[in-house]
């Protein structure tokens, strides 16, 4: 399966998704992990780090919802993300949707 790791861009939110030791466990299995250059920044991992554990760095957010089959997030798409999101992709991330009507009506309609 093809990951996706983008940056968070949600006010004050600066976790990431995966560690370096993720990516590392994740590519072990056979699958190819896409990160977004500076995600883990906030949380104190570099690029570097992400590439030897086995990930291929991407320039953009768009380049990271396009490769990705499944995105994992910390926090829930926010509108910016809405139009990168695709039908049937994954989306692994914590959500609350009870607030978030246009989220969950976005996701509905792209059969996320």
């Amino acid at each position: 399966m093809k990951i996706g790791l983008p940056k968070e861009i949600k006010d004050n939110e600066y976790r990431v998704g995966l560690t370096p030791a993720g990516v590392h466990a994740l590519a072990g299995a056979g699958h190819t992990v896409y990160v977004e250059k500076s995600a883990g920044e906030g949380s104190g991992f570099t690029d570097e780090q992400y590439e030897s554990a086995g990930a291929t760095m991407l320039e953009t957010a768009d380049k990271i919802w396009a490769e990705g089959d499944m995105i994992v997030k910390v926090k829930e798409p926010i509108a910016p993300e809405y139009p990168r999101m695709r039908e049937n992709q994954l989306l692994f991330t914590y959500l609350h949707l009870a607030p978030e009507f246009e989220l969950t009506k976005q996701m509905m309609e792209r059969n996320v």
